[in-house]
This record gives C-alpha cells, sequence and structure tokens, in this order.
C-alpha cells in the first residue's frame, strides 16, 4: 500500500503526543526572525496542523501533500475549525506553484523521504518558487536517529480504537518503515491495514551543501524546538537573498 494512503487519515490522531502547540510557536518565531512576509506554503502538510496554526497567525498560506487521504483530512479540519485554508496535492520533488511565495515550511521529516540524489534538485525547485528574500525552512529526522534508533527497532501502540506495529528495516541509505494497522470498526470488529515508508538519512553536512547549491544563503540550523541537541531532528533555515 502506497505511504500514507491509510496512515494518512490517523496522522494527526496518532501523532497527538508531539506537543503540536509548541512546535507551531516555534515554527511561527522561526518566520519571524527572518522577517518573512505573508504569503507561504507548507510542504508535506499533512492533516494540515501547521497550516491551520500559520492561517491563524496572520499568514496567507497552502498546504500541500502528495497524499490525498493527508489532504482530505486537512480540509475536514480545516472546515471544522473555520480556518479556510487551501489544500493541493503536490509532490515536494516536483515542486510547482502557479505564483511565488515569500516562505516556504516542510515539518516533521518531510525531507527525509527525498533520497540523496534528489535533493539539490529538490531545494532547486523550492528556491524558484520563492521571492526574492523569501525563507525556507524545514527539519529532518537526523542520520544518527535513522541509524541508531529508528532501524532494527520495533514501536508500537495499543489503543482502544486503533493498535499499530512498526518494524524498521535498515537500508543503506536510510531505512524501510513497515506499519501494520489494527483499527476497531462500528460492530467491535478489528480491520487490518498494512503500508511501507521509505526514509533516506541526510547527513548535515550534505544538505546545507544541497541548499548552497541550489542558490540558498544565511543557512543556520538547530535542534528540535532550537535546543542546541540536533542528535534527532535538525532544523533548517536559509534564504533566497
Amino acid at each position: 500500500m502506497q505511504s500514507y494512503s491509510f496512515l494518512g487519515s490517523w496522522f494527526e490522531y496518532l501523532n497527538k503526543d508531539c506537543d503540536y502547540s509548541s512546535w507551531s510557536q516555534y515554527l511561527i518565531k522561526k518566520l519571524k526572525q527572518r522577517g518573512a512576509r505573508l504569503k507561504g506554503v507548507d510542504i508535506g502538510c499533512g492533516n494540515g496542523y501547521f497550516t491551520r496554526a500559520l492561517y491563524r497567525a496572520g499568514y496567507d498560506v497552502a498546504g500541500i501533500d502528495i497524499s490525498p487521504a493527508m489532504l482530505n483530512v486537512a480540509a475536514r479540519k480545516a472546515a471544522e475549525e473555520g480556518t479556510p485554508c487551501e489544500f493541493l496535492l503536490g509532490d515536494i520533488t516536483k515542486l510547482k506553484l502557479t505564483g511565488k511565495v515569500d516562505f516556504a515550511v516542510a515539518i516533521n521529516d518531510c525531507l527525509n523521504y527525498v533520497p540523496p540524489s534528489k535533493l539539490k534538485s529538490t531545494f532547486a525547485r523550492v528556491y524558484s518558487c520563492l521571492n526574492r528574500g523569501g525563507v525556507f525552512h524545514f527539519d529532518i529526522s537526523s542520520e544518527y536517529k535513522i541509524r541508531h534508533i529508528l532501524a532494527d527497532n520495533m514501536f508500537g501502540e495499543d489503543g482502544d480504537d486503533i493498535s499499530y506495529m512498526w518494524f524498521n528495516t535498515p537500508e543503506e541509505d536510510g531505512v524501510t518503515m513497515d506499519l501494520i494497522f489494527f483499527v476497531r470498526g462500528a460492530d467491535g470488529r478489528y480491520d487490518r491495514f498494512c503500508e511501507t515508508h521509505r526514509q533516506y538519512a541526510h547527513p548535515e553536512e550534505n544538505v546545507i551543501s544541497a541548499l548552497k547549491a541550489a542558490g540558498f544563503s544565511d543557512i543556520s540550523t538547530e535542534g528540535d524546538l532550537g535546543s542546541d541537541d540536533k542528535s534527532q531532528r535538525i532544523n533548517f533555515t536559509a534564504s533566497k537573498l
């Protein structure tokens, strides 16, 4: 099954312990520190939490994701919360917008799904979509996390409505993730769903090199929510000057 064809409907629910509130405030702070103007895109928006948070903060933002299931949930949640954001089907490696924007964000491992061979060309596509002075902020799960925390490990959760098992197989350039979900139906019986994800390990220096090659400058990095610890998550902020 294609990545996020099933998980897309449950992604925000299963990640409810991520402290989305603090994460979104960190994101808004980074954009303000770089003086980003108001029109932007949230690439790999998933179920749209950050898109909605940016909208509430006064930004004119559209969400983009490769998964129709993700976008269906994002549109429903946006309507329920009164945040009428636009959501578009798209792939960051083939990004093309009808007009330029002032900022682009790609949060929660979007770039880990991009193969190393496509990193430079992907950054070039983002660069071409930005106005001069535009800001690009994104994060990755670190190479250490991919190779030493995820790889060769199994994770799981047993919930009332949904349970899952998550198996990680190490690969030369990353990890293959096999997920099995058991979802409770209205009759109390459980349906089983499976899907496979492929994430790539990007050394920090390779990401910076690809950003520079694409034309970005004023590149900064830091750990989760701005910490000094970059062992598991690395945030990158760059500008188109």
